[in-house]
């Protein structure tokens, strides 16, 4: 499948998931629900790979790259992501993670010791700029509600969104690495996945939530998009061509998915920004465009080819 068509799949299935979170919250504990997900996805993903012959068991150096990638991309980020969406608007959420095609030229610089080009540092400038607008009432509105001893819920959700984005780019990293012990995606996304769901699995264990089954056909149909589209068809399709393009290009879908996923919040979530968070979204997004016009290299690691 050509790099394109790989970039346009991942970019209309992830531009739909953040508001197909939603209806996995209120009756199932945010962490339990990114357990269900994984597990599914890895045992959609061991099964495809019998299917083809595949042997599953890699060596240990393999797995420990696993295991970190399971953690930053499938553990942590996923559980600050449908944590964050019960404070955030889902589309909000999606433009944060636009800001990751700052954090993963960063991450490459520290891993990789790839230059950062001076467009980086000043679509970055631009982007907080844009972030700013964008949350500068809800912001100045949560502060508000603190000062006057409420809870401040608003802010805890922001955080946890940035959390996620800078866990995401941590795995995004690591993602390289994997692909220089095995080129094996659907196995590599199988064991990663595992991975993730065993430590949130075990996460759950030690904070005391429970395991709830969902009644809901809402709920379940959420989980079978977000299992088999948004992890399994939209991850393939993304590790594919951080493997082809390296991570500093793959990133860009972040431009387009949160133009779509804010779309589906006006018309699904009856989102209404105002003239400061359009004035701010367009900002980032403008601010992540300029980030895609540089010129800085890729690492090594990452300009490998199909």
């Amino acid at each position: 499948m050509s790099s394109p068509l790989l970039f346009i799949i991942a970019c209309l299935i992830w531009g739909s998931t953040f508001f197909a979170i939603t209806l996995q919250l209120g009756e199932v504990a945010p962490a339990v629900s990114v357990v269900y997900r994984f597990a599914l996805s890895a045992a959609v993903l061991f099964a495809w790979c019998l299917a083809r012959g595949d042997k599953l068991l890699l060596p240990w150096r393999t797995q420990r790259w696993m295991l970190l990638q399971g953690c930053a991309t499938f553990a942590l980020s996923y559980i600050c992501t449908y944590t964050s969406e019960q404070y955030l608007v889902s589309g909000l959420v999606a433009v944060l993670f636009a800001l990751m095609v700052f954090w993963n030229p960063i991450l490459n610089h520290f891993a990789f010791g790839s230059p950062l080009g001076w467009r980086t540092w000043s679509a970055g400038a631009v982007a907080i700029c844009g972030v700013t607008l964008l949350f500068f009432q809800s912001i100045h509105g949560a502060w508000t509600e603190i000062m006057s001893g409420g809870n401040g819920h608003f802010l805890l959700g922001l955080m946890l969104a940035v959390t996620a984005t800078v866990a995401s780019s941590i795995g995004n990293v690591v993602v390289v690495k994997v692909r220089e012990q095995s080129s094996n995606v659907p196995l590599t996304m199988a064991w990663s996945m595992m991975w993730g769901s065993m430590l949130v699995t075990l996460w759950v264990l030690l904070s005391g939530q429970s395991f709830t089954m969902p009644s809901g056909a809402k709920y379940w149909g959420g989980l079978l998009y977000l299992a088999l589209f948004g992890s399994v068809i939209a991850f393939a399709a993304y590790f594919t061509l951080i493997h082809r393009i390296g991570s500093h290009k793959a990133v860009y879908i972040g431009v387009v998915t949160p133009v779509i996923s804010v779309l589906l919040s006006i018309q699904l979530e009856h989102f209404r920004p105002g003239a400061m968070e359009w004035a701010g979204m367009v900002l980032c997004l403008s601010s992540v465009a300029w980030a895609l016009q540089s010129d800085t290299p890729l690492p090594a690691e990452s300009m490998v080819e199909a």
